[in-house]
């Protein structure tokens, strides 16, 4: 008689002593601790704070603060920053007004100097980039104009204004003639001192390929000699926007200079320091695109 053997549903059944080890062995392991949570900050970044914002907030203090001293004497004549802001107020609420030809707001005075810097900047790097190349690139003319550049390069650029006139017989031109000589040199100058240290491997590279001028010009001069070319560019803006300002002054007309000048005769010296601001930020804006386009064609190399 066979007899049938039932189990439970609740009861478990037995295991062998290997699968026991196996099971120990697997509940002694121990398990990874969970990766802490990621913090994000929130807010300001303190560090970028004191490092970037604090430096020229306190510079302007400074500035603030020096100025309000020696204005707040009586005996220098100099507005007060909270006189000179009431007066700035007044001279942006319409700064593009025209009553006539040398009564103008002081946005047409400033577009009519970038007028003048632009036409005599343009003419100089029109001649001065593809000099500096030229002198650059052959050695007997190096020796032939650099004693020119010498001896003309440290005159004052106000030196050349009576020549502009005697020549052009006009202020206009004459002040566009100051920029160009003044703008020429650094543009020369720096053109040609890259062209000279393009490594003499390349260029012996090029003899060996018999390449013609224009493809030395275009495929190893230019793109070696670019970053030179755009520090030239960036020293000769700056020079010219210093010097329009002086040859305004002399010349007349309508420009920044000029419209100093104007407000130095009516003894607003008010408008004379925001006139002086304005010069300088224009020309802060004028360094900070080019530093930037400079960047553009600027390559460092890779250290390993």
């Amino acid at each position: 008689m066979v007899s049938a053997v039932f189990h439970s549903p609740l009861e478990v059944a037995p295991t062998t002593k290997a699968e026991t080890l196996s099971a120990t062995s697997v509940a002694a392991v121990p398990r990874p601790a969970p990766a802490p949570p990621v913090q994000v900050r929130r807010g300001w970044d303190l560090r970028f704070l004191w490092t970037n914002v604090t430096p020229p907030v306190l510079g302007l203090v400074f500035l603030v603060t020096v100025w309000a001293v020696v204005a707040g004497t009586g005996e220098s004549g100099i507005p007060t920053p909270l006189e000179t802001w009431r007066q700035a107020l007044e001279v942006f609420s319409d700064p593009f007004y025209q009553v006539g030809p040398n009564d103008q707001g002081v946005g047409w005075n400033v577009l009519m100097s970038l007028q003048r810097v632009a036409i005599g900047f343009g003419l100089a790097a029109a001649v001065g980039i593809p000099a500096g190349f030229a002198i650059g690139r052959f050695e007997f003319l190096s020796r032939m104009f650099n004693p020119l550049i010498s001896l003309l390069r440290p005159v004052s650029p106000l030196a050349w204004l009576p020549i502009g006139l005697l020549v052009f017989k006009g202020a206009n031109p004459a002040a566009i003639w100051t920029i160009f000589i003044c703008s020429i040199w650094p543009m020369i100058i720096n053109t040609a001192v890259g062209v000279q240290r393009v490594p003499q491997d390349y260029m012996n590279v090029a003899r060996v390929l018999n390449l013609s001028e224009w493809k030395i010009f275009t495929k190893i001069l230019f793109p070696a000699v670019l970053p030179y070319l755009l520090t030239g560019v960036r020293l000769a803006v700056g020079t010219a926007w210093l010097v329009i300002v002086a040859a305004e002054m002399l010349t007349g007309g309508v420009g920044i200079g000029f419209w100093i000048w104007d407000e130095w005769n009516n003894l607003n010296v008010a408008s004379i320091i925001i006139a002086i601001f304005v010069i300088g930020i224009v020309g802060l804006v004028l360094e900070f695109g080019l530093i930037k386009l400079a960047t553009l064609f600027t390559f460092e190399e890779v250290k390993s």
